[in-house]
């Protein structure tokens, strides 16, 4: 397989940030790279640590009692920065929901992490074990 220059390598895959996950101020991630180069995105050492990190995003809006596709995409990816609405849609179209069906996101984890995953590169380069792995990272 031939790998692609670097350049057309997207940035959450660069990153080993498949989920575009931001930086804030004092918030370390476990599994982030001790340098971090990019202004605006967290680099992890692998992808399962971003992985983890998309896991945990989406256990802590079920924490604050979002429970619909529409709920959760709607705060991951605002309207300011994204087509929110095409965004749901995708999703909701690899998860196989309506977009205000209720559900336990612990349900539909991998499915969802993909539909992220591929909305906010363009791809999803990761095989179900990689996917696997870094949602059980997210256990600690």
């Amino acid at each position: 397989m031939i790998t692609p220059p670097v350049a057309h390598v997207p940035r959450g895959i660069r990153l080993n940030n498949p989920g575009n996950v931001r930086r804030v101020d004092g918030l370390i991630w476990k599994g982030q790279e001790q340098t971090q180069d990019d202004p605006d995105f967290v680099q992890f050492v692998t992808p399962e640590y971003g992985i983890r990190a998309i896991c945990r995003i989406m256990r802590s809006y079920k924490r604050e009692g979002l429970n619909t596709i529409s709920q959760a995409i709607g705060r991951w990816a605002p309207q300011s920065e994204n087509n929110t609405s095409a965004y749901i849609s995708e999703v909701c179209s690899s998860c196989q929901l309506g977009a205000n069906d209720p559900v336990d996101f612990d349900q539909i984890m991998p499915q969802l992490i993909k539909a992220i995953i591929f909305q906010e590169n363009g791809q999803q380069p990761y095989s179900d074990d990689t996917i696997t792995k870094g949602i059980s990272l997210a256990s600690s």
